[in-house]
């Protein structure tokens, strides 16, 4: 699985958090584990795709109290869904994947909201995102 497949699909388990319970989360992703979508993939890939969504699932709270400190005017709660989980899956690259430097991480989550988002998104993403780094670097 290459880095941005992995990446998309990290993305939409990271999504479907917005719309299931904890106790329903689970049984979803190993659902769309065994998609059709997914076909193609390996069982080590896709456990390696579960646990990444794993681990940026397990910094949401972090994640999130440092995007409400940079979303000037934005909170969380009120971003559009798609928004807030690419927001979240790139802050978990810059801040916890050394291997993703962070303008790949910051490229590819705008590329997403391009697919994914709607038209301010793009923008709005590499907006906050641009904060995040500029503010970590300092």
């Amino acid at each position: 699985m290459k880095r941005r497949e992995l990446r998309e699909h990290t993305f939409k388990l990271v999504f479907m958090k917005e719309f299931y319970e904890p106790d329903v989360l689970e049984s979803q992703v190993n659902l769309y584990l065994e998609s059709e979508e997914l076909a193609e993939y390996t069982d080590q890939e896709k456990e390696i795709l579960k646990k990444r969504a794993e681990q940026v699932l397990a910094v949401t709270e972090e994640v999130d109290e440092l995007i409400n400190r940079y979303a000037k005017g934005w909170q969380t709660r009120r971003m559009a869904k798609v928004d807030l989980s690419l927001i979240r899956l790139a802050v978990f690259e810059i801040r916890h994947d050394p291997d993703v430097p962070d303008k790949v991480a910051i490229n590819e989550a705008v590329e997403l909201a391009k697919k994914y988002g709607g038209n301010d998104s793009p923008s709005f993403i590499n907006g906050i995102l641009g904060k995040v780094v500029r503010t970590e670097e300092a």
